[in-house]
C-alpha cells in the first residue's frame, strides 16, 4: 500500500496547520505477515471514520527515515523492513485519543466502531500489532537525546503538559520497562538506561504488577528476516561481540504504553490456534490470517457475514468471534455434516461458546436458486476460494448432456451431482454474488495465490459495482505467493446489466483468468525444473508409502487387541 510519509512541507498547507501540535503514537508490529500490516491498520482506522493520509491521521517518519521511507545511514540495508510505525494526529484530539485510565491490555474481539474510542481501543483490534505507545520522545543518536526530547515535549507543548499532569501525580503508580528487541543487557545496564529519564520525577509509587501506567524505553536495532537481531550483541558462546556492541541503534523511543500486550499466549490469539480446534480439514485457514481478513472486511459486532466456500468454518469462526451473524455454504455435503457427531463445524463454534452459523449445501453458480436477491444482505463476504492446489473447485451439475431424472421418492435425501468448476467461473460468480448481495460500502475479502508475474492491475478480476481497496502480496516461495484482496461495494447492482458486468470481470479476458487457473499444475511444473527433483520426489514417495504401511499396521494391531480383549471378557463371563 502506498502511504505518504509526513514531512514539514506536508504540514504547511496553512499557517495554522504548520504551527499545530501533533499527538504521536508509536506502533510495534509482530514480525509476521509484514506485507499485510498497513492495509489492516488502514481498514481499522477507516472503520472508525479516520482516513490514513488525511490531516487527521498521517504517517510520521521513524528516526533516520527520509520522506520515501528509506532508512539511512545507520542501517546497512536502506530497504530493510522495520517493525515500527508512527502515526501523527492533531494535538486537539489528544485528550480523546489518549487513554489515561490505564494500559488497554485485553484481547476483546467482539467490538463495534465508536466515535469516542481511544486510539488504543481502536488499534488493539489489529491482529498484527504488538504494542501501542504514546510517544513522548524519539532519537536516532542516543538515550540522552531521546531523554532531552521527552523533557522538551513535556515542558514546551500543551499536549505534553496536559498528559504529564494527568499521569505523574502522587496517586498514579508506574513502572519503566526496557525493551531491546532480543538484544541482552544486564540489570545494571538497564538501570543505567532508566536513570537517563529519572529527571521526569514521577510522583507516584513504583509498582511492578498492574501499575496505573507503564512507560517503555525501546532501543531499536536492525532485524533479520525472522525478527531476530541482525547483529546480535552476544555470540553463541554468550560473549560480547565488540564490533556489534558499537553499532548505533536505528532508533530510541520513550513513551507511555497504551495497549496491545495481551494478544499472544493462552488467553489471547493462541487459544484459537488450529491445533486446538475440534474439526479441521486440509484447507482450513490459520487463525491469525483469518483475523486479519476480518479486519480487512471491517467485520464487527452485529455484522452479517457470508462465506460461500465455508469448508470446516475456520474463517467464519473468526467472524463469529468478532460478534458477527454468520452464514455459509459449501458444495461438499460431507464437509458440512462432519466426520461424526463430535467433529463438525458446529462443534468448533460450540467449543468457543459462539452462536452457530446458518449453513447450506450450495454454490455461487446457483446462489439465485437458494437465496433471495431482492435486497442486499451482507456487510461482508470473507472467503478462501478453491483454486485447485489442495482442493479442486466443483459446482452443482452433471457432465452428461441429459442426466437421469431423480425419482420423487429419492428427492428428500438426494445429493446432487457435481462437475468441475473452472477457476475463472469461480471468481466471476464470486464477484457477481458480492455485487448483488453486499450492502453499500460492504466488503468482499478473499485470498488468491499468484506467481511473481501476476499483475494485480490487469490479472485480478474486477466488477463495475466493486472498488479495489487492498491487494497485498506475501511471497511464500521463490515464485509463488498469496495475495489478500479487499473490494468495497460503491455502486448499486443493476440486474438488467448482468451480462455486461460479467463480460468485464477479466480485464484481459482468458489471459487474465489463466493466471489464476491450474495453479497446482504450474507449481508442479516449476518444481520439476529444479535440480535433483526426481531423487527428492522418490524419497517423498517412499516416506508416504512407509507412513501408510505404519498406519495400516497400527490399525491391524488395534483391531487384534480389541478382539483379544473381547475374547478375554467372554471367556471370563463363561
Amino acid at each position: 500500500m502506498d502511504t505518504t510519509i509526513e514531512t514539514p512541507e506536508s504540514n504547511s498547507s496553512s499557517a495554522s496547520d504548520a504551527n499545530e501540535e501533533r499527538y504521536l503514537v508509536l506502533i510495534e508490529f509482530a514480525y509476521r505477515h509484514l506485507d499485510f500490516q498497513m492495509a489492516e491498520i488502514e481498514s481499522i482506522l477507516d472503520m472508525h471514520g479516520i482516513q490514513l493520509g488525511s490531516p487527521d491521521c498521517r504517517v510520521h517518519p521513524l528516526p533516520g527515515q527520509d520522506e520515501t521511507g528509506r532508512t539511512t545511514p545507520a542501517s546497512t540495508n536502506p530497504e530493510l523492513r522495520r517493525p515500527y510505525l508512527i502515526l501523527s494526529f492533531p494535538g486537539k484530539d489528544a485528550s480523546k485519543l489518549s487513554d489515561n485510565r490505564n494500559n488497554v491490555d485485553r484481547w476483546d474481539l467482539a467490538t463495534r466502531a465508536s466515535e469516542n474510542a481511544s486510539i488504543a481501543e481502536i488499534l488493539s483490534r489489529c491482529t498484527l500489532i504488538k504494542t501501542i505507545v504514546e510517544l513522548w520522545g524519539a532519537s536516532t543518536s542516543s538515550l540522552d537525546t531521546c531523554a532531552k526530547e521527552c523533557g522538551e515535549w513535556i515542558k514546551n507543548t500543551k499536549v505534553g503538559k496536559s498528559i504529564f499532569a494527568n499521569v505523574a501525580s502522587e496517586k498514579e503508580s508506574w513502572k519503566l520497562t526496557v525493551h531491546t528487541l532480543g538484544t541482552k543487557y544486564t540489570r545494571e545496564e538497564q538501570a543505567e538506561m532508566r536513570n537517563k529519564f529519572s529527571y521526569l520525577g514521577f510522583q507516584g509509587p513504583v509498582q511492578m504488577k498492574e501499575p496505573n501506567h507503564e512507560y517503555i524505553l525501546i532501543r531499536e536495532v536492525e532485524m533479520d528476516g525472522k525478527g531476530s537481531p541482525l547483529h546480535p550483541r552476544h555470540g553463541i558462546d554468550k560473549n560480547l561481540i565488540p564490533e556489534h556492541d558499537k553499532l548505533p541503534p536505528l532508533g530510541v523511543y520513550f513513551g507511555r504504553l497504551l495497549g496491545g500486550k495481551s494478544k499472544r499466549g493462552r488467553g489471547g490469539l493462541e487459544q484459537y490456534n488450529l491445533k486446538n480446534r475440534v474439526y479441521l480439514g486440509p484447507t482450513s485457514m490459520d487463525a491469525e490470517l483469518s483475523f486479519v481478513m476480518t479486519n480487512y472486511g471491517q467485520v464487527q459486532k452485529g455484522s452479517v457475514v457470508f462465506d460461500p466456500f465455508v469448508g470446516t468454518g475456520s474463517i467464519l469462526l473468526s467472524c463469529a468471534l468478532r460478534g458477527a451473524y454468520c452464514m455459509g455454504s459449501d458444495i461438499d455435503i460431507r464437509v458440512l455434516k462432519g466426520r461424526n457427531e463430535q467433529e463438525t463445524i458446529w462443534k468448533n463454534f460450540d467449543q468457543y461458546h459462539l452462536r452457530r452459523p446458518e449453513l447450506l449445501r450450495s454454490d455461487n453458480a446457483i446462489y439465485h436458486r437458494h437465496f433471495r436477491q431482492h435486497q442486499p444482505l451482507y456487510n461482508a463476504i470473507v472467503c478462501d476460494p478453491p483454486y485447485g492446489i489442495r482442493a479442486g473447485a466443483r459446482k452443482t451439475g452433471s457432465r452428461k448432456d441429459t442426466p437421469r431424472p431423480i425419482l420423487e421418492e429419492h428427492r428428500h435425501d438426494h445429493i446432487a451431482q457435481t462437475k468441475p468448476y473452472p477457476v475463472s467461473d469461480v471468481m466471476s460468480d464470486l464477484l457477481d454474488v458480492a455485487a448483488r448481495t453486499l450492502v453499500m460500502n460492504g466488503r468482499l475479502v478473499y485470498v488468491i495465490p499468484s506467481f511473481q508475474e501476476f499483475d494485480p492491475n490487469t490479472d485480478l478480476p474486477r466488477h463495475d459495482c466493486l472498488e479495489l481497496v487492498h491487494s497485498c502480496y506475501q511471497p511464500l516461495q521463490a515464485d509463488l505467493g498469496r495475495r489478500i484482496v479487499a473490494m468495497k461495494k460503491v455502486k448499486e447492482y443493476d440486474f438488467s446489466k448482468r451480462d455486461h458486468y460479467m463480460s468485464r470481470i477479466w480485464v484481459n479476458g482468458t489471459a487474465s483468468a489463466e493466471k489464476c487457473a491450474n495453479l497446482r499444475d504450474k507449481i508442479l511444473e516449476a518444481a520439476k525444473q529444479k535440480p535433483d527433483y526426481e531423487r527428492k520426489a522418490a524419497v517423498r514417495r517412499q516416506k508416504r508409502k512407509a507412513h501408510r504401511e505404519e498406519k495400516k499396521a497400527a490399525k491391524k494391531k488395534l483391531a487384534q487387541d480389541n478382539n483379544e480383549a473381547v475374547a478375554a471378557v467372554e471367556e471370563k463371563q463363561s
